[in-house]
C-alpha cells in the first residue's frame, strides 16, 4: 500500500511538472515568505500540543468528511487551541490538493504541513511554492540517501522535516540524518494496522533532542492522554477532528493530554 501511495504521489506530481517546470516552482519556492518556526511552535511544554488535520478521506476508512472550505476548517481549529495545521495535499485515496494547502496557508496564523506521499526534491519545492512550513518525510518509503537529500533540501528552504517512523530500525535510521521532529505512527502503511502501543515501546529510542509526535489511533480524549503519559509532546489528530465539532473536541483533547505527566525523557540516540 505505501508503496503504491508514493508510486501514485510521483506520478501526479509528474504531471504536474510538465506544466509548471522545476525551475517555475524553484523561483516560486524562493520568493515565497519565509516558513514559521515550526519547531518552537511544537517545543516540549507542560502541555500536550495538538497537530491538527484537514482530512477528507483515507484508505483504511473511506470518506470522513466533504470539508468544502478547508480554510475555514482550518480556523476552526486555530480557535480550538491547535499549535499546527497538517493539510494531506494527496489526491488519489485522501482527496486533498495543493489548493488546500494554500487556502489553509492564507487563513491561520500558524505552521502548515504537508501531508503527503513524498519522495522527490520537486515535490519539496511545490511545498514550499504553496506556503508549508513543514513536509513529511515517511521514512518506510524511502531509501537512505533519498531521506537525507530531502531532508536537507526541506531544511535548506527554511522549512522543517518531519520524520515519521513505525519501527526501531526507522528511529534510528530518522537518528542519523538528525531529524528534530519526528513522528511514530500507530497505523502500518504497509498494511494499515493499528497499534496504539507502538509509540510507548517506541519512546525511549526516540532522539532526546527531538520533538516526539505521536500520530493516529485518536479518537478519544483517553488516546490523547495514552500517548501523553507515554512521552508525547505532540499529537498529530485528523479523523476525530472531521467526524466532530472541531472546536468542542479540541478542547477535549487538550485538557485530557494536559491532565497526564510524559514520563521522563530519556538520553536516548
Amino acid at each position: 500500500m505505501l508503496a503504491d501511495l508514493t508510486a501514485g504521489a510521483v506520478e501526479d506530481a509528474d504531471a504536474r511538472a510538465q506544466d509548471r517546470p522545476t525551475a517555475v516552482v524553484e523561483r516560486a519556492a524562493l520568493a515565497q515568505t519565509p516558513a514559521l518556526d515550526a519547531l518552537a511552535a511544537l517545543a516540549p511544554s507542560e502541555r500536550v500540543k495538538i497537530i491538527a488535520e484537514v482530512k477528507r478521506a483515507s484508505p483504511s476508512r473511506g470518506d470522513l468528511a466533504a470539508i468544502p472550505d478547508p480554510a475555514h476548517q482550518a480556523g476552526l481549529y486555530e480557535t480550538g487551541g491547535a499549535s499546527a495545521i497538517s493539510v494531506l495535499t494527496e489526491g488519489r485515496r485522501f482527496k486533498g490538493s495543493l489548493a488546500d494547502l494554500e487556502a489553509v496557508k492564507a487563513a491561520v496564523r500558524l505552521p502548515v504541513l504537508r501531508k503527503d506521499f513524498i519522495a522527490t526534491e520537486y515535490q519539496v519545492l511545490e511545498a514550499r511554492a504553496a506556503g508549508a512550513d513543514l513536509v513529511l518525510l515517511i521514512v518506510a518509503a524511502l531509501e537512505q540517501p533519498v531521506l537525507e537529500r530531502l531532508h536537507a533540501l526541506i531544511l535548506e528552504l527554511g522549512m522543517t522535516p518531519l520524520v515519521e517512523t513505525h519501527a526501531l530500525d526507522e528511529v534510528h535510521r530518522a537518528a542519523d540524518v538528525g531529524a528534530r521532529l519526528v513522528g511514530v505512527n500507530a497505523r502500518d502503511l504497509s498494511t494499515f494496522e493499528l497499534d496504539r502501543d507502538l509509540f510507548g515501546r517506541l519512546a525511549a529510542h526516540l532522539p532526546a533532542d527531538a520533538v516526539r509526535i505521536a500520530e493516529s489511533a485518536v479518537l478519544t480524549p483517553a488516546d490523547v492522554a495514552h500517548y501523553r503519559a507515554a512521552g508525547a509532546d505532540v499529537v498529530l489528530i485528523g479523523e476525530a477532528l472531521v467526524t466532530n465539532d472541531p472546536v468542542t473536541t479540541l478542547h477535549a483533547f487538550l485538557e485530557a493530554g494536559s491532565s497526564v505527566a510524559p514520563t521522563e525523557r530519556s538520553e536516548s540516540t
